[in-house]
């Protein structure tokens, strides 16, 4: 035992000894007189220039050291410089295992990083070339062998017998730090300024406050941000768990992305990371721009390939415009000078691990509400969406109407080069096949009633799906106009020219309100029914028209043409075959129909149609024609067959010389004309219809003049006969005579 004891007092008189002679050094040597050989060891050693223009001051409780007006250089150009540095460490605490830094104060860095025209940093230039190569020069068999891991280092959280170090800071203080970033290379320059931090009373295991401020500025684009932040914080003694409370940050953002304003943000709240069971929480956090604030509570565990979460997240009602205006954004011009003041979003996140799900999804935007969910699979990307609305019009959304000056522009030298350059810019591809292949969609969506260009549509329906580079509308459903419309789009994307198969019914829709409603214009009425089947391939619009193949049917069960007498067209005809006058007055402006019926041929940008007939009063319509989509022409030729009476009008009286001729009416020109005066009677057609009639008309007469003849020879042969027979057989031979000439 008492060697044990005159161990023990040995050891304490080591330490005792070992304190004494630190103490004695610390108040004997003053290490100011020692600058010349650190600022030269500084120089030996690097390529820097080391100023220690200053005092140095240590002290032995606290153990401590201070540093003032250092500056270091390179290549005459200043890198770094430091006002202050103090740091004490309390000597005690680390005799007992058990760190405590009274003091960290880092006052006046000043930081120069500088990228040259050749993409080289300063900071690389610090060590000496030599240097460089020397570690190059190492024998391989002094270096790591490839692959290999270095050896393990014990952490140092820990103290001896696995205990968690009391790690402790009692303040920290940074004050007037700048770094200035600048690239030659780009022009770019960074600056972070006015750096300051403050931290208090710092242990693990309990909360800590602490305040920071800063500038952040760059110079292209030239934007800034004064931000202060202020949170407490707190980490777990095994430096696995973190968390932040009560935070508080506040931010000015302003310069050229900003239109020149200031646009405040702020960001409140609660984190905490669990690194050892891989949760994470955001608790109450809001973040505010403007006036968009953003709230949420998110809980995330699993922190590898399939995370699972839960929680919520809303966007409080906002106004767009104003939230674009107080961003220095252009204006959106909107038809309706009243819509995107009043957007807003809510929904709730969760599902199984490696998927997101957000349950009961809000949007709102102006007076219209969707309502649904969604969910995302993180491992293939499968997206899946159902969301049904109430109502929107699209109309309210679009920009307005240019408005027109009354004269036309005055065309100028410049026009046709203009024209020219637009005209020969080179087409673009419609989709992203490469993304296409990749996507896999379940989409469902629902609106109770559309408006979109002065349409309304009821009940809309799509169903739209993707997989494997096959995009499908399954259903593209609507009610209007009395009728409904039910669509279907195959897109097979797998290949690099994709292909398109288009089908859709049309029901009854009726045509004179549809016109009016997206056209303004008025010329035709009835229940429409329409049946499509189209094909094509290609990825840019050109392609699509040039490759289209395919049949459009098309039927009007009862209609009108409203601003096409084509009964006057007709009679016009015939007064000219009757050689007489219409009345100019009571003809109307309109011709009824009963099922109008024919098919569109597609082949290209040629639409092309050659069994069309429609009833009309005393007239069937046929016809046959083309459409050139490319010169955006109608050339077609429709007939007038006359099949009974037309009009009161005397100088239309059909004759048996008109009756079953064809009156020719053509319809031909731009799709920018007038409409009502695309068609007209055809007079040089009409010549071949006045030579039908002239020959009705000749055979009519031959054929009565026979008949004339016919019965003269008959009565003559009859006297005859009446002459020499006997009363009772006359009948007989009256009978039989009748016969002879097919009477």
């Amino acid at each position: 035992m008492k060697a044990v004891r005159y161990l023990v007092l040995a050891v304490i008189g080591l330490i005792v000894l070992a304190v004494v002679a630190v103490a004695v050094a610390i108040a004997v040597i003053d290490p100011n007189d020692y600058k010349p050989q650190i600022e030269k060891a500084v120089e030996d050693a690097t390529n820097l220039e080391l100023i220690l223009e200053g005092e140095i001051g240590w002290s032995f409780i606290p153990l401590g050291l201070e540093l003032n007006g250092v500056e270091a250089t390179l290549e005459g150009d200043r890198l770094v410089r430091l006002e202050q540095l103090v740091a004490q460490v309390d000597f005690w605490s680390l005799i007992a295992l058990s760190p405590q830094v009274n003091t960290f104060v880092l006052d006046g860095l000043d930081a120069h990083l500088v990228v040259d025209q050749d993409g080289t940093g300063n900071w690389t230039r610090i060590m000496p070339e030599s240097d460089e190569r020397d570690t190059a020069s190492v024998p391989s068999d002094e270096q790591p062998a490839p692959g290999s891991e270095p050896d393990a280092q014990p952490a140092p959280t820990t103290a001896e017998g696995g205990e968690p170090l009391n790690f402790n800071v009692e303040s920290v203080r940074i004050t007037n730090a700048n770094v200035l970033y600048n690239d030659k290379s780009t022009g770019q320059s960074v600056t972070l300024e006015n750096v300051g931090l403050s931290a208090s009373d710092i242990a693990l295991g309990k909360d800590f406050p602490l305040e920071l401020a800063f500038r952040f500025a760059t110079s292209q684009p030239a934007f800034g941000v004064d931000g202060t932040i202020r949170a407490d914080l707190n980490a777990n003694e095994a430096l696995n768990r973190f968390g932040m409370a009560n935070l508080n940050a506040r931010f000015a953002l302003s310069g050229e992305p900003f239109g020149g304003k200031t646009v405040q943000a702020v960001i409140k709240g609660g984190a905490v990371a669990d690194l050892e069971n891989e949760t994470a929480a955001l608790n109450d956090l809001s973040a505010t721009l403007a006036n968009l604030q953003l709230t949420t509570n998110l809980n995330v565990s699993g922190f590898g390939d399939s995370p699972e979460l839960s929680g919520n997240l809303a966007i409080a009602e906002f106004s767009l415009k104003e939230l674009l205006d107080a961003l220095g954004q252009p204006a959106i011009e909107t038809s309706d000078p009243d819509v995107l003041r009043a957007l807003a979003l809510a929904m709730n996140l969760d599902g199984p691990p490696g998927m997101v799900s957000l349950d009961n999804l809000s949007i709102q935007v102006d007076d219209s509400t969707f309502e649904g969910n969604a969910s995302y699979t993180l491992a293939n990307g499968a997206a899946a969406l159902n969301l049904q609305g109430d109502a929107f019009n699209v109309d309210r959304y679009l920009p307005p109407p240019a408005e027109e000056t009354g004269e036309a522009e005055a065309p100028t030298d410049d026009a046709p080069a203009e024209a020219t350059t637009a005209g020969s810019a080179e087409e673009s591809d419609l989709l992203p096949l490469d993304t296409l292949r990749t996507l896999a969609l379940d989409i469902n969506l629902g609106l109770g009633e559309l408006i979109a260009s002065n349409l309304t549509i009821n009940d809309l329906k799509a169903v739209i799906t993707a997989n494997n580079g096959v995009l499908k509308v399954n259903e593209l459903s609507g009610k209007l106009y009395d009728g409904g419309f039910n669509a279907n789009v195959t897109l097979d994307a797998r290949t690099n020219t994709p292909t398109w198969a288009i089908g859709s019914r049309v029901n009854n829709v009726q045509t004179l309100p549809l016109l009016t409603d997206l056209a303004e214009v008025d010329m035709l009425s009835g229940g429409a029914n329409l049946n499509v089947d189209l094909k094509t391939a290609g990825n840019r619009i050109s392609a699509l028209r040039n490759n289209a193949k395919g049949e459009i049917g098309f039927n009007l069960a009862e209609g009108e043409f409203t601003r096409m007498n084509l009964t006057r067209m007709a009679c016009q005809g015939i007064a000219l075959a009757n050689q007489d006058t219409l009345a100019t007055t009571g003809w109307g402006t309109s011709t009824p129909f009963n099922d109008m019926r024919g098919t569109l041929k597609v082949d290209g940008n040629t639409l092309t149609n050659t069994d069309l007939v429609a009833a009309l009063a005393g007239m069937k319509l046929e016809g046959n024609g083309t459409v050139d989509l490319t010169a955006e022409a109608l050339d077609y030729e429709a007939g007038l067959r006359i099949v009974g009476e037309l009009h009161r009008d005397e100088a239309c009286r059909v004759t048996e010389y008109v009756e079953n001729v064809v009156v020719p009416v053509e319809c031909r020109g731009n799709f920018a004309d007038d409409p009502g005066g695309l068609c007209s009677f055809d007079g040089s057609r009409f010549r071949d219809t006045l030579k039908t009639i002239a020959a009705n008309a000749a055979r009519a007469k031959a054929e009565e003049e026979v008949e004339r003849a016919r019965e003269r020879a008959e009565e003559k042969v009859t006297e005859e006969l009446e002459r020499h027979m006997e009363s009772e057989g006359a009948e007989q031979v009256k009978d039989a005579l009748k016969g002879l000439f097919g009477r």
